[in-house]
């Protein structure tokens, strides 16, 4: 499982996942998690605003679908849940068995690799599966390498 999000770490996390899944013959699952902060409007506009949130999710998948496709014969799956990201995260972890690691970027800032990296390392040693981190400097050829 992979974490889709805004973040420019995601695209090298996105591409390990792939390459890793075609190279030991599994699938990738896609995690993208709407947070409920972005909802506190009147019923109407929130319920507006959750469908646009879902909208871009799903064309921001589609183009990493369509590479995973294209390139790596892999077919993803999306999933779109609602509520605060690590809870989320380890949420799905626990409803699918099928999910063997979780997969995340590391970013290149100089304060850390992320707040979901920092947040989800804390959980590491109790998840039911490993978790790798991507570093976001890494090439298309290192990732290739490495996969």
């Amino acid at each position: 499982m992979v974490v889709l999000d805004d973040s420019k770490e995601c695209l090298n996390a996105m591409r390990f996942a792939a390459m890793r899944a075609a190279n030991s013959g599994g699938g990738v699952t896609i995690l993208s998690v709407i947070s409920p902060d972005e909802f506190n409007h009147w019923i109407g506009v929130s319920d507006i605003m959750r469908e646009e949130a879902r909208e871009r999710i799903e064309v921001h998948f589609e183009v990493f679908a369509k590479w995973m496709r294209d390139r790596k014969n892999i077919e993803p799956e999306l999933v779109i849940r609602e509520g605060e990201v690590v809870s989320e995260i380890l949420a799905q972890i626990q409803s699918d068995p099928e999910i063997g690691v979780l997969v995340l970027g590391a970013g290149l800032d100089k304060k850390g690799p992320g707040p979901l990296v920092t947040q989800m390392s804390k959980n590491a040693g109790t998840l039911p599966i490993p978790v790798t981190i991507v570093p976001g400097s890494l090439t298309k050829e290192q990732l290739e390498l490495i996969t």
